[in-house]
């Protein structure tokens, strides 16, 4: 089972962190810290997996990693994930971010969260592996694309109902009102 995801730039700072196993807000950190001490110190012709740091379950838990320009992407498993179905997976990940972002980079990940964190939860969910399939997933991302613009469309409704309501001159109307007229003009209103 996946335990956390985690993707930090050559600096150590986190791009996106997920966690599939509750850890307090500044125990999440400590292994942030940790899990960046353990990779950044490996040199790029080593293996790509390691034993987890002594935050995230010691010998139990494995991390494995890849390193793409200035972007570390590190999966904490426990000993029952396949460490090449793992690395397989990292690269599922990243190429469809590339697919997505048109050659993605850290700025990427920093602007756009969200869209992240979905192609993300479309991998895996609650720490279990989904969907490996890029094509699979591009086209529910895809499919979530034309919903967001769908949804623009109704979101712009309020704003165009204002902007009619505002051209009726409902002020003018009123001062247009005789007050002799009045009782008339409440008689005439339909509702």
């Amino acid at each position: 089972m996946i335990k956390a995801i985690l993707v930090f730039n050559n600096h150590g700072k986190p791009r996106l962190s997920k966690f599939y196993q509750y850890f307090t807000e500044d125990m999440q950190q400590q292994i942030i810290k940790e899990t960046f001490q353990l990779v950044s110190k490996r040199e790029d012709n080593v293996c790509n997996f390691l034993e987890g740091g002594s935050l995230i379950g010691g010998s139990d838990y494995k991390l494995i990693y890849r390193h793409y320009a200035t972007l570390y992407f590190v999966f904490c498993v426990d000993s029952s994930e396949s460490e090449l179905g793992i690395l397989d997976l990292i690269q599922v990940f990243v190429e469809t971010l590339d697919k997505c972002f048109e050659n993605v980079c850290e700025l990427d990940l920093i602007f756009h969260v969200d869209k992240v964190h979905y192609i993300l939860n479309e991998l895996v969910m609650g720490g279990m592996v989904l969907e490996t399939n890029m094509t699979e997933i591009l086209t529910r991302i895809e499919e979530q694309s034309k919903l967001e613009k769908q949804e623009a469309g109704l979101a712009a409704a309020p704003a165009r109902a204002v902007s009619a309501v505002k051209n009726m001159n409902i002020p003018q109307q009123i001062k247009d009102m005789k007050l002799p007229d009045l009782p008339q003009a409440i008689k005439d209103l339909k509702f």
